[in-house]
């Protein structure tokens, strides 16, 4: 197993909502895409925003600023050398995910992954979920560099975990009880609210609330923030035990309602302690 990276993230819930960066790659480019539209069929995908900057740009601010816990995307194929480029410009500071296998889980953890990030390899392709390509995945790289994405869109019974680019709706709801079940599983969970992720109209409120009321992983959610207020709204929703990724709507990524430095600001406050 390759060794563990310089200052991983804890598998305790830290005091308050942080911002967490994240880095989607599209076609080796750095892109912001309204996720829901990610499908074969290119002429369905709606793009906000496309960089004229490499991968390495954005890791070297987040090195810079301290932003530990965010995560790189590989959204389809012909992303693995900007993925690899932005692992060594700071390695151990990101998480990876996109089309990660157990065979190829240590590859990317050698590459400077500080965890590597999960969701289709663990469903067959219609959806079922396979406790044993889970147990194959934690046998790669233990449960300490293992993120489970159980990003997820709206259902008639609640949320429900989405793959295959949110496409194909699986058979695991998002409810305290599947987050028990996976908790000792993971060192924490990547959850999207893929029905509003990139649309920046507005977060999942519901969603957060839940997660937050369950607390015993690191969450990270994301979609729909739009503004620096989003952080303290999802501070108070979660009772500080949610951290917030927020993509298209920052100035970085040619957004419009928040300051990346202004986030770099919010983590830097004194934080009060998580409510119990």
């Amino acid at each position: 197993m390759p060794p563990a990276p310089n200052r991983l993230m804890t598998t305790a819930p830290s005091s308050g909502t942080r911002f967490r960066p994240c880095l989607d790659l599209h076609d080796g480019q750095v892109k912001q895409i309204v996720g829901g539209t990610l499908s074969d069929d290119r002429r369905e995908l709606q793009t906000n925003f496309v960089s004229p900057h490499p991968p390495r740009y954005f890791v070297e601010k987040y090195r810079t600023d301290d932003l530990r816990g965010g995560h790189v995307i590989m959204l389809g194929p012909g992303n693995e050398v900007a993925a690899r480029e932005a692992l060594a410009a700071w390695p151990g500071g990101l998480q990876l995910g996109g089309g990660i296998t157990e065979t190829t889980a240590a590859t990317w953890l050698e590459a400077g992954a500080s965890h590597v990030i999960v969701t289709s390899r663990i469903f067959s392709p219609e959806g079922r979920f396979l406790p044993a390509r889970l147990d194959a995945m934690l046998a790669a790289v233990g449960r300490d560099r293992l993120v489970l994405d159980l990003s997820c869109r709206r259902t008639a019974t609640g949320w429900t975990v989405a793959m295959n680019r949110w496409q194909t709706l699986t058979d695991l709801p998002v409810t305290p009880a599947v987050l028990d079940q996976l908790a000792d599983s993971c060192a924490e969970f990547l959850i999207h609210a893929a029905d509003v992720e990139g649309k920046m109209a507005g977060m999942d409120e519901d969603l957060i609330q839940l997660l937050g009321s369950w607390g015993r992983r690191p969450v990270t959610y994301a979609g729909g923030a739009a503004r620096l207020t989003d952080l303290q709204r999802c501070d108070n929703l979660s009772g500080g035990r949610v951290d917030l990724t927020i993509g298209s709507a920052l100035d970085v990524f040619g957004g419009s309602g928040l300051r990346y430095d202004d986030c770099v600001a919010w983590n830097q406050r004194p934080a009060a302690p998580r409510a119990t």
